[in-house]
């Protein structure tokens, strides 16, 4: 090697060697706050997750420390439990759904924030858009009024003369909701209980006002108590179609919406471009586009309803 491609090869290791230190800051364990509304085990989502993690490369002890706070259900502690870890001076903020988001939200404008599956980002002010969400805020956004048509449209077609549907939310239904409702020649009655102690009278309402059938929207609430829904919703005799393959595992009907295991997953996308110098602002928001049918058959023979081939035929699982 003669001296000039010496000289050549040493400038380039030197030059690069800075942004590799840079870039990777060797030895240093970055902490990760994570916000958790139920509890984390077992949770396949949160385990989703740390798998995503894992993938990339990053290693709980080694690189990256998970600062995981539970509020168990408790919705009122989150503000507090953000605030503890704005205090930490964490590395970025992992809030899985929208009540996390908005806890982590309130309490730091700088620290980095990444969603997991939450609803109509823009529409609750979250981000300024899904291409480019500005300020400290990226991940993952459902879009739920897509799905709630869907899920309207199979409700139809279990239960043809279905008129009166009930929605459970915790959300104002968007403008889309009503039109797919309109579209569906359906009428909608919409509760929001706002605790576990609240679903027997809404399911008590349902009776009343004589619905024919049962949407239950996204909610981490709803989520933890899906055994409970179920359960109510056989109790009275309600065709029920859910967002997660979860609750028709629980005794539910139906389920449809996006693949959560992978949006957790794909959530740690985030977090790896963030840890390694991307800012919130400049990621955009992504959609999901992976979405299943599921189909509890035990439940459909409990409330006497044949469900259609044609829906058998498009289920990803089908629960005998």
């Amino acid at each position: 090697m003669d001296r000039r491609t010496f000289l050549a090869g040493t400038g380039a290791v030197l030059l690069a060697a800075p942004l590799t230190a840079e870039a990777q800051q060797a030895g240093r364990v970055y902490r990760i706050g994570v916000i958790v509304v139920g509890s984390v085990g077992p949770n396949a989502y949160f385990d989703a997750f740390r798998q995503g993690l894992r993938e990339l490369g990053w290693v709980e002890g080694k690189n990256i420390k998970l600062e995981v706070r539970v509020a168990d259900g408790q919705y009122e502690r989150l503000p507090a439990i953000a605030a503890e870890l704005v205090r930490m001076k964490v590395d970025t903020i992992y809030a899985p759904n929208s009540p996390t988001v908005v806890a982590a939200k309130n309490a730091t404008t700088s620290i980095p924030i990444v969603m997991g599956a939450v609803s109509d980002s823009v529409g609750r002010g979250l981000v300024s858009s899904l291409a480019r969400p500005g300020g400290n805020i990226t991940g993952l956004s459902m879009q739920e009024q897509d799905t709630f048509a869907k899920q309207l449209q199979l409700l139809k077609e279990v239960v043809p003369k279905a008129s009166r549907i009930s929605v459970l939310t915790l959300a104002p239904l968007p403008k889309e909701a009503e039109d797919a409702a309109e579209l569906a020649r359906v009428q909608l009655h919409v509760l929001a209980p706002q605790s576990r102690e609240e679903f027997d009278e809404a399911f008590s309402s349902m009776v009343r006002g004589r619905s024919d059938a049962l949407v239950v929207m996204p909610s981490p609430l709803f989520f933890l108590h899906r055994t409970r829904l179920s359960d109510l919703a056989a109790k009275v005799r309600l065709p029920a179609i859910y967002g997660a393959k979860e609750y028709a595992a629980a005794g539910g009907l139906m389920a449809y919406g996006a693949n959560y295991l992978y949006i957790y997953r794909h959530a740690a996308s985030y977090v790896d471009k963030i840890l390694k110098g991307a800012k919130p602002a400049d990621l955009p928001v992504e959609q999901p586009t992976n979405f299943e049918l599921v189909i509890n058959l035990k439940t459909a023979k409990t409330l006497g309803l044949t469900i259609p081939p044609s829906i058998l035929a498009r289920a990803d699982q089908v629960i005998e």
